[in-house]
């Protein structure tokens, strides 16, 4: 019987039950703590065959803990929290679920450019307050709407944008042109696309900051900024300046720079509330994107504790080899 460490809270928190899944195969699921704190994992790892982790980080010193290790599954799609060249120095391979929960994210996305244009948390919050004056928005059929990373995510907010008659502007140095336009969207680059928009929806990995105060400079006044990637991807305070000077009509999104610790974002100030709205990284949260991220991750764990080759490996960056 293989032991399979799980440190993501949702997994088998669907419709399907993968902890049965699992038992069915031989192993046994063993819970840890989402946040990945070596003091409190280390036992954990220590008789893990395999680990399906979380968002929290996967280090050298996670896997030196880990002698049995023999895969980690990452629990959704990033994996810049997994040090890569450590696990390939040991022969772990890492997996991902790439496209699980794209369509969770794509609807959640246009959810949050519609709330946006149109005042609705605002609007909610001021009818509570017996406030029922009316703040005029605008259609996301008349926008221009900017996507910035045109995989799996971003195309699937393209198909939904193609239902509102919205312009769609792709920036995607990877992705083809050809396929971009197949897909419904002018490709063009990213500095024209940030200048072009009304509204921009950022699905680019993190670890880069694509909106600074430079960028936020060049952009329409009014601009609508969609964030349901990564944090680290906006200079925070600039965006609040801009919100404040009107640069920004609003910020949408799903993270904050630092997650759960962000409770001392600049983007919650007080004055600000009328213009940014929050989610606490639910954008992947729904039945379905739990299912698919559970089953792609538990199925390439079963593969490889029974000797085969994942379906979904990551592979090493160059640099890191």
């Amino acid at each position: 019987m293989g032991v399979i460490l799980v440190t993501s809270r949702s997994f088998s928190d669907g419709d399907l039950d993968l902890v049965e899944r699992a038992a069915r195969a031989g192993h046994r699921i063993l819970r840890g703590p989402a946040h990945h704190d070596l003091d409190e994992l280390r036992s954990l790892l220590h008789g893990a065959d395999a680990w399906i982790a979380g968002t929290g980080p996967v280090t050298e010193a996670h896997l030196a803990a880990a002698p049995k290790l023999k895969v980690v599954a990452r629990y959704g799609v990033g994996t810049e929290a997994v040090d890569l060249a450590a696990a390939r120095e040991r022969g772990i391979p890492v997996t991902n679920t790439p496209g699980a929960n794209a369509d969770a994210v794509a609807d959640h996305a246009v959810g949050l450019m519609l709330a946006a244009l149109r005042f609705v948390p605002d609007g909610d919050r001021r009818v509570r307050a017996g406030d029922w004056g009316v703040r005029r928005g605008r259609e996301l059929g008349a926008a221009t709407v900017g996507i910035v990373g045109f995989g799996r995510i971003g195309q699937g907010v393209a198909r939904r944008l193609s239902g509102f008659g919205s312009r769609v502007l792709a920036a995607d140095p990877f992705f083809p042109v050809e396929l971009v336009r197949a897909q419904g969207a002018e490709p063009v680059p990213l500095d024209e696309l940030f200048r072009a928009a009304d509204v921009i929806t950022l699905h680019a990995p993190g670890g880069q900051r694509l909106v600074d105060a430079e960028r936020l400079a060049d952009m329409r006044r009014g601009t609508v900024l969609v964030n349901t990637a990564r944090g680290d991807l906006v200079d925070e305070q600039a965006v609040a300046e801009a919100l404040r000077d009107g640069t920004l009509a609003g910020y949408a999104a799903d993270t904050l720079d630092g997650d759960t610790a962000a409770h001392d974002s600049p983007l919650l100030a007080a004055d600000l509330v009328d213009r940014v709205i929050v989610t606490p990284h639910l954008g992947a949260q729904t039945t379905q994107a739990v299912d698919n991220m559970g089953s792609l991750s538990l199925d390439d764990v079963i593969a490889v504790l029974r000797g085969a080759e994942p379906a979904h490996p990551v592979p090493v960056p160059q640099e890191m080899r």
